[in-house]
């Protein structure tokens, strides 16, 4: 093939959706190897990838493309040629850089030898036009010759290279055309990423907000949690003290009942003491009257010491309280 590889790496291959223009189509179930070629025999350079038996990269590298970073792990190209855009994934940021560090390198080598490439077709035509002049003069001088049929030959050439050289300036044009076309695709492409970022940062600004909102409403909901936590302990606490509250209830209760029994028989106690102390009144009374007799009958007996008793018929005795008997005497 007359190709050497200067560089290689391994990514994920993607090209864009020839029908949106927008999404990405993987080109390849998983990290494939992706190399710089050098075609010596064309004097050109090439990215080219291959999947198993699969070609899915193969871009000539022109001094007019661009590597692009699309993020820290991702880049992108557009190949006229192709008329698609390729996309590599890497798995480190540093891989990017590498990538397209040589990216633009190449690109640099490829300008280099485009111009290199110019300034040699102008100069063979030049000298193309002097040889065809000067051959036109010594046909005028003398018969043609082996010299002047090799300036022919090399004239024939030089008229090839120039008509491809021409061919080739319509073709940069045809290129340039399509590049214009691709970067204007690109851009609009671009700038619909750009507002799908702005959209998706409102997006993300959204959900962290109510991230936050549930975060403080999980953090309402532990301490709620911990405060009916607090409020079953109390709740127990309550149920201890009302089972020993109940049980003073059932004591009191006991003693109520037995008082209860005892206010019953009061009646009964107070109707006996009433009625005994109406016996001890009755009882005072009557040793009142009898006290009053004894201190009349003694102040009878004072008062006539010399008068003789006669003996008068008995009468009953007086009986006081405390278990004396009293008489009564008369003159």
């Amino acid at each position: 093939m007359g190709e050497q590889p200067i560089f290689t790496t391994r990514a994920h291959v993607f090209q864009i959706d020839p029908s949106t223009k927008k999404n990405w189509v993987p080109a390849s179930k998983q990290a494939v190897t992706v190399s710089y070629f050098y075609d010596v025999t064309r004097n050109s350079y090439r990215i080219i990838s291959v999947d198993g038996a699969k070609v899915i990269i193969n871009s000539t590298i022109t001094p007019n493309m661009t590597f692009t970073k699309t993020s820290q792990k991702f880049g992108q190209w557009a190949d006229s040629r192709a008329n698609t855009v390729f996309g590599l994934g890497f798995s480190s940021e540093q891989q990017l850089t590498k990538f397209a560090e040589k990216f633009q390198e190449v690109k640099e080598a490829a300008k280099l030898a485009r111009d290199k490439s110019q300034e040699k077709i102008e100069t063979s035509s030049n000298h193309s036009q002097v040889s065809s002049v000067n051959g036109t003069d010594d046909e005028k001088a003398s018969h043609v010759g082996p010299a002047d049929a090799h300036l022919k030959s090399e004239n024939d050439k030089l008229k090839i290279a120039l008509t491809q050289s021409a061919a080739n300036v319509k073709k940069w044009e045809m290129e340039l055309q399509t590049l214009r076309e691709s970067n204007a695709r690109l851009t609009t492409a671009l700038q619909e990423s750009a507002a799908s970022v702005e959209q998706w940062k409102r997006q993300f600004s959204i959900c962290r907000d109510e991230n936050d909102r549930l975060r403080n409403k999980i953090d309402e909901l532990e301490e709620q949690c911990s405060e009916i936590t607090r409020e079953k302990e109390r709740n127990t606490q309550l149920k201890r003290r009302i089972e020993e509250l109940e049980s003073e209830l059932q004591e009191k209760e006991t003693e109520l009942k037995d008082l209860r029994q005892q206010s019953e028989i009061i009646p009964q106690l107070v109707s006996e003491c009433e009625y005994v102390s109406e016996k001890l009144e009755a009882a005072e009374r009557d040793n009142q009257n009898l006290e009053e007799k004894v201190r009349s009958l003694k102040t009878d007996i004072e008062e006539k010491p010399c008068e003789k008793w006669s003996p008068r018929p008995h009468r009953p005795l007086v009986h006081l309280a405390g278990g004396q008997t009293v008489g009564h005497f008369g003159r």
